[in-house]
């Protein structure tokens, strides 16, 4: 049987559900090298989900990958994602793996940035219409996940550190106007543990914390623990 030699690729990193679930698929495609980690400007905290990023560094160790942090405003945010991506290049990356399901102007902006870079753009969870098939797909492939963020309008802090299980769904299922997956960024994961991880993470101290419009689950101290 002919060996089916597959494209190196990186997954746009926010260390979330989606984003592991999109590297999972990608897998039957892609060979993962790499993880690419967008991060505020002084570099403390992750830009998307406010994850401090030593915890984000201790997260692709317990995968096994490298991890490229990219600091960036919001402003420069493609300028500098952009300028990451040939140092990739230069490592035989020809691939990015991303985690959009269902926003135009997501995959418009990956699709684009990616082509303008000379690689390709994967979206493996692109289209998935059914929002609770997909969470069930996350749990029963192994993944652990917590709630690290959220819209303080749309869930309150109460939600910070529940674990992305059945209870989750079926409460989540109820609250109006909320995107189960929380594709419109109502709330945001970590992911300490799955199939694609080498050893889980144990989180042993956080707070809950308030910054402008979002509350967050700040977990100032994870170790490494052999995965069971």
């Amino acid at each position: 049987m002919e060996e089916i030699i597959k494209l190196k690729a990186f997954v746009s990193w926010s260390g979330g559900k989606d984003a592991a679930l999109s590297y999972y698929r990608a897998m039957k495609n892609f060979h993962v090298t790499h993880l690419l980690n967008m991060v505020a400007e002084d570099g403390q905290i992750s830009r998307s989900h406010g994850i401090r990023t030593g915890v984000l560094r201790l997260q692709a160790e317990a995968m096994g990958l490298p991890v490229v942090q990219v600091r960036s405003s919001w402003e420069t945010y493609e300028a500098e994602f952009k300028k990451a991506l040939p140092g990739l290049k230069d490592k035989g990356i020809q691939a990015g793996i991303f985690g959009d399901i269902d926003l135009e102007e997501h995959r418009e902006w990956v699709e684009r940035v990616s082509k303008e870079s000379g690689m390709e753009a994967a979206l493996p969870l692109w289209g998935e219409k059914n929002r609770k098939n997909l969470i069930d797909e996350l749990i029963e492939a192994g993944f652990e996940a917590v709630v690290v963020a959220t819209k303080k309008d749309v869930l309150g802090p109460e939600w910070l550190g529940r674990s992305i299980d059945y209870d989750f769904v079926s409460d989540i299922s109820k609250v109006k106007g909320v995107d189960i997956s929380g594709e419109s960024g109502e709330y945001h994961t970590f992911v300490v543990s799955g199939p694609v991880f080498k050893k889980r993470i144990n989180i042993l101290k956080s707070e809950k914390i308030t910054r402008d419009q979002h509350c967050f689950l700040d977990m100032s101290e994870c170790e490494l623990a052999e995965k069971i």
